[in-house]
């Protein structure tokens, strides 16, 4: 063959991978090429990790099977010169069989760095300098060819990634809550990244911070996993900024176990104005491409909509409450003025008693059934203005846990659809606002639990309550509360049942259960969560003791 054909088949070769933007159709085309222009029956191209491992094969052969190649062989290929070995003697610091066959070996770069090596094997009569020219010529064309690629690649991720932005962003704003905004989020985040997992780490119970957020491979077991101060998370957290990891499997320091089934990892802070309040954790499972750096800027973006998600769920929670507080305040208004105009009316039949007695126009019977009627509305106004000052009149920060939870059930009305039945006792008896002892009675309830199980204690109706708008489609709940007994042989228990339906078998994120059980956990009391009476819906229980 003439040098000027080889040649013009070289050039023809060398435009023909620089042209493609399809990165596996790109690399077999450099193999078989190499191939064809070296007459080789059998070639291989391995595309290589940070760690040197193979992550990506693509080979040519002939009709029969390429010989075996000793795995020094391949490792030993120059980063910028062509490796040629016909028999052993040519390579002296290699120990190779005397089997080895023909082989020829050339690596292929990327912005200087090896990205995968090319080589030729079983030629009969070897290879010639000539190939081996041929071959470093081509590898310079199939570097271009891969940044092309990636390029074209780059450019659709990006794509990809604005309009998953653009998606969440609407859906956010269409008032989804909290927690079905950050699944979406995890969801949509591990799709475009081409991601196997993704975990959203928020904040839990006291100053520890857990996966709440987990979706794709082993995303049950990873719920709940709790990651160390020390560790790669917390570092992100603190420092607001991201990190690639480029083999969890193979990291040297490795404080949560469960991530080293994966290879490359991404972090990216949950930040917004300065502050993170999370992280986000994008897994690839071993031998996946690593994730880049154009990756990295991408999610930390997208990441900062999950804060965003937050601040929206919490804006929209404190509306409900302002809202519900000032419609609360009109009607405390009204009754106080109800109450004031009662007394008003009272006092003018009283006053007109007084004239009829002075005049000695009296009915003793009638002024007898004057009197009794207005000391009854006198009781029912004072009654009134009393249980508005106390509920109504209050900071909130001073209102009692008999109030909070009464608030907790009527701010769940609009997402249910319907009111549910709250019934609250203490020592079995229930707490109605028709009894005229009813403020001491919420004070003695008030008073037994402190204000940490308080908090715990709203928690739970608060999540019971969600879950059922979100997930039950129920069509009626009930909540009770009762408190029972004093210290640490008392007792706190709530119960919430609804007629929807059910637990979902197949539904594998629960972190709203997790948190109750946590929440149990630690006050030594105990959660479960079964099919509800009548085998319908759901039954919620939640026990803990009361503290000294």
């Amino acid at each position: 063959m003439s040098p000027d054909h080889t040649d013009f088949r070289l050039l023809k070769a060398a435009i023909d991978l620089t042209s493609s933007l399809d990165l596996k159709n790109g690399l077999q085309n450099f193999v078989n090429q190499a191939c064809a222009l070296t007459s080789s029956p059998h070639a291989t191209m391995c595309v290589l990790d940070t760690w040197g491992a193979t992550t990506l094969r693509l080979e040519h052969h002939d009709s029969y099977p390429a010989p075996p190649v000793p795995d020094s062989l391949p490792s030993a290929i120059p980063v910028t010169t062509p490796l040629l070995v016909n028999s052993p003697q040519d390579a002296p610091d290699i120990d190779l069989p005397a089997s080895t066959p023909p082989f020829l070996g050339v690596s292929v770069l990327v912005h200087e760095q090896v990205y995968g090596r090319l080589y030729l094997m079983g030629k009969p009569g070897g290879y010639t300098d000539e190939d081996a020219a041929v071959v470093a010529a081509l590898a310079p064309a199939a570097g271009i060819a891969v940044e092309n690629a990636n390029l074209y690649a780059d450019s659709k991720r990006t794509a990809r990634w604005i309009s998953a932005s653009q998606s969440l962003t609407t859906t956010m704003l269409e008032g989804t809550d909290e927690e079905e905004a950050l699944e979406l989020i995890a969801k949509t985040v591990r799709e475009v990244s081409h991601a196997d997992t993704a975990i959203i780490v928020l904040q839990s119970v006291g100053d520890t911070w857990a996966a709440e957020i987990t979706d794709g491979k082993n995303a049950s077991t990873l719920l709940g996993l709790t990651f160390p101060p020390e560790g790669r998370a917390m570092s992100v957290l603190h420092e607001g900024t991201g990190m690639i990891v480029d083999s969890m499997s193979r990291a040297q320091t490795m404080r949560v176990p469960q991530l080293a089934a994966f290879g490359s990892a991404l972090y990216a802070p949950l930040r917004s104005r300065g502050v993170s309040s999370g992280v986000l954790i994008l897994l690839r499972q071993i031998g996946a491409p690593e994730f880049d750096a154009s990756e990295l800027s991408l999610a930390e973006s997208l990441a900062s909509q999950a804060t965003l998600a937050l601040e929206l769920a919490s804006a929209r929670h404190a509306q409900d409450v302002a809202a519900l507080l000032d419609e609360r305040d009109r009607i405390g208004r009204d009754l106080h003025d109800f109450a004031i105009q009662q007394l008003f009316a009272t006092g003018m039949a009283l006053d007109a008693a007084k004239q009829k007695v002075a005049q000695g126009q009296a009915d003793p019977a009638s002024i007898e059934s004057l009197i009794d009627s207005s000391l009854a509305s006198i009781d029912e106004a004072v009654r009134q203005i009393r249980t508005i000052v106390h509920n109504l009149r209050e900071r909130d920060k001073a209102v009692g846990l008999v109030e909070r939870i009464r608030r907790e059930s009527s701010l769940t009305r609009s997402a249910l659809g319907f009111a549910p039945s709250l019934v609250i006792t203490l020592d079995g008896s229930a707490i109605n606002s028709d009894l005229d002892n009813e403020l001491v009675v919420i004070d003695e309830f008030d008073g037994r639990v402190d204000p940490d199980l308080s908090d715990d204690v709203v928690a739970i109706v608060r999540e019971g309550l969600s879950n059922i708008a979100r997930h039950a489609h129920a069509t009626a709940a009930t909540v009770t509360v009762d408190v029972s007994g004093r210290g640490k042989s008392g007792r706190v228990r709530i119960v919430i049942n609804d007629d929807g339906r059910g637990i979902d078998p197949s539904r594998t994120r629960n972190s709203g259960l997790a948190n109750m059980a946590e929440r149990a956990r630690r006050h030594h009391g105990s959660f479960d969560a079964d099919t509800g009476d009548g085998g319908v819906g759901t039954q919620v229980r939640w026990i803990a003791p009361l503290e000294d």
